[in-house]
């Protein structure tokens, strides 16, 4: 589809968050590695966050309001789908680098995602929206890697 509202892209970030979290939780449950699996289940809960975070946007009423409903012409559709069902395929048993490869792959899609919008918004409040998001993934791949690494040194 061509046009969007900005809702809806939040909604499906949501969602893609939501949808890591589940394949997180299903390795977690699959690995007999302890490490991998707690690096995994904190991955989830880290993708949960980002879920609730990023529904609380698109349904609230408030600041964020006008921006959600902004409409942007963009022929290219939200990232690739199958990234997301290709990715845990990709952790291996070298313990936590495949898992915070695999993580650091999802947010930087994301943060992508956010910086094209922020680089194509029609006004200043659709730019600082995006710009945020953005800024918000280069946050959380840094506390990702910070803690990821803590386990690893365990």
């Amino acid at each position: 589809m061509r046009f969007h509202q900005v809702r809806e892209l939040v909604s499906w970030a949501a969602d893609f968050h939501s949808r890591m979290a589940e394949q997180y939780r299903q390795l977690a449950a699959t690995t007999e590695s302890e490490r991998q699996r707690m690096a995994l289940e904190y991955l989830a809960q880290r993708e949960d966050k980002q879920h609730s975070e990023l529904t609380r946007y698109a349904t609230e009423n408030g600041d964020h309001r006008a921006v959600l409903e902004t409409w942007f012409d963009d022929p290219t559709d939200f990232p690739h789908p199958p990234v997301v069902e290709r990715l845990p395929g990709g952790i291996g048993t070298s313990e936590i680098q495949d898992v915070m490869a695999t993580a650091l792959t999802a947010h930087r899609t994301l943060q992508d995602l956010y910086t094209h919008r922020a680089e194509r918004a029609s006004g200043g409040r659709e730019l600082a929206f995006f710009q945020s998001l953005a800024d918000g993934h280069e946050a959380e791949v840094r506390h990702i890697v910070r803690d990821l690494q803590q386990l690893n040194a365990y």
